[in-house]
């Protein structure tokens, strides 16, 4: 038992014993009084388990809104894809007509590369590697 019941249970007994001494015609008073005590208790520990839940989402809320994919849209992404193979024709060309070849895979290294760092931008553990457990995955 906790502090809480050891309470509640002196309550109880001081309520008892309040009925034995004055008698039946206070009996409803008595019961009355104990429950409205009982209904506190537990409006107050409902109230205390609102407020935590309430505080986790939204501190949940506040950590899914930091992270760095939050602010990207789909259509961001998209948008940033068909600039990029917009601005690769004119870059291409000009690589390839004034260096030929050599010059026609920088302008490509160079597009990938771009692509490469905004997709490790909007997702972070796109390059990472893959933990596994010691057991493997098929044993419990």
């Amino acid at each position: 038992m906790d502090a809480r019941d050891t309470d509640l249970k002196k309550e109880l007994d001081a309520t008892l014993h309040a009925r034995r001494e004055l008698g039946e015609e206070y009996e409803s008073a008595l019961v009355d009084s104990f429950l409205e005590k009982v209904d506190q208790r537990i409006d107050g520990a409902v109230d205390r388990r609102v407020r935590r839940q309430l505080a986790e989402q939204q501190l949940q809320t506040a950590r899914d809104s930091r992270s760095p994919g939050a602010t990207d849209s789909w259509g961001e992404r998209f948008g940033f894809g068909i600039v990029s193979l917009v601005l690769a024709v004119p870059l291409s060309a000009i690589g390839g007509g004034v260096a030929h070849l050599p010059g026609l895979l920088v302008a490509w290294a160079g597009i990938v590369g771009v692509n490469v760092v905004q997709a490790a931008r909007t997702n972070p553990g796109l390059f990472g590697r893959r933990k596994s457990s010691p057991k493997g995955d098929w044993e419990d």
